[in-house]
Parts: C-alpha cells; structure tokens; sequence
C-alpha cells in the first residue's frame, strides 16, 4: 500500500464517505454534496465538459436548503450550489427527531412518502432523500422515492414535502384553539 491509499482511507467516514471539509463560512451549516452530472457540448474545438453539482446545507436543527450550481470546474460548481442553498433555506418542524405528521409530495417525476418513525428507528431512507432528512436534523423516519430517482428531482420533491409540514402549535395558531384542543377535538 502506497502512502497514498493510507492517506485517503484516513478521510473516509465508516460506510464509505469522506468526511467534507466545510466551504461554507458559518461552522453551524453542514453542506452534503447529493450528485454531480458531467455534461458534453461538442465544438469545432472539440469536446467542451461543464458540471452541476446538487447540494443540500443545513445545520441538522431544522433549517435546510438545496442548491444547484452549474460550472466548467467541479469545485466552483460545488460552490456554487452551496451558495444558492444558503439563499433559499426553510424551516422544518423537528419533533423528537422525527417529523410530525405523515406527508407526500411530487416535483416533476419524483414522488416521495415521508412518515414518522420511533425513536431508534433510524433514517430509512436512499440517496438523496436520506441527504436532505440528516441535514434537516431528522433522525428518525421512514421515506420512500416512489417515482423517478433523478436526484436533483427527489431532492426538491423532498424539500416540497418539508415544506408542508406543520406542527401542533401553527395549527392551534392558525384555527384561533390552544393545542390541546388540536389533539382532543
């Protein structure tokens, strides 16, 4: 084993994944990186490659928010994306590390189920939802990409379910009742 090979399974996570340095400037945001997509344009020069980068920020306590970036380099792309993340977050109600309510939603050809879960379940989630949920500071729930797997489409699918969420308190809220009279009618 060269030292090479040493060196790079000392930043890998268990499981597989490296551990990302943060490019982001404020220490509390997390940003994971879903995908990257090489595209071809093909010129009189040649073949020109461009990349966009899908990525999700949060600080796992309830704010996320997803982005695109689009560039001739994969870092810049990367960047970029985080970037617009930082721009657009929600906010999402986390109940005891799970969500309160039983939600769907579609965005293009994706279509997403998210339920809660009890605790010690886990994220029982694939790809880039299971992104977008650990950056929410969701630790528990069970979700399932039930239409296309494009990543960039699950993960605004996912963010459009997110968003629908409301807890116990915005509903009291917005009917005029206290909560308790939410759960007992």
């Amino acid at each position: 084993m060269n030292q090479g090979q040493g060196q790079d399974k000392r930043n890998q996570r268990p499981g597989g994944r490296r551990e990302q340095q943060s490019r982001t400037g404020d220490p509390d945001l997390k940003e994971r990186l879903v995908g990257i997509n090489r595209v071809a344009k093909t010129t009189k020069g040649g073949r020109t490659f461009s990349f966009s980068a899908i990525v999700v920020v949060g600080d796992e306590k309830g704010k996320i928010g997803h982005g695109l970036g689009k560039s001739r380099e994969v870092a810049t792309a990367i960047q970029k994306g985080i970037d617009t993340g930082k721009k657009d977050m929600i906010t999402v109600p986390v109940i005891n590390g799970t969500i309160p309510h039983r939600q769907e939603a579609k965005f293009a050809g994706a279509h997403v189920l998210i339920r809660p879960a009890s605790a010690g379940t886990g994220v029982i989630a694939g790809g880039a939802m299971r992104a977008v949920l650990e950056s929410a500071g969701i630790t528990d729930v069970l979700a399932k990409s039930l239409g296309s797997s494009n990543p960039t489409n699950v993960v605004k699918a996912t963010f459009n379910a997110l968003s629908m969420l409301r807890d116990a308190k915005t509903i009291a809220n917005a009917r005029g009742i206290s909560v308790n009279k939410v759960f007992q009618g």
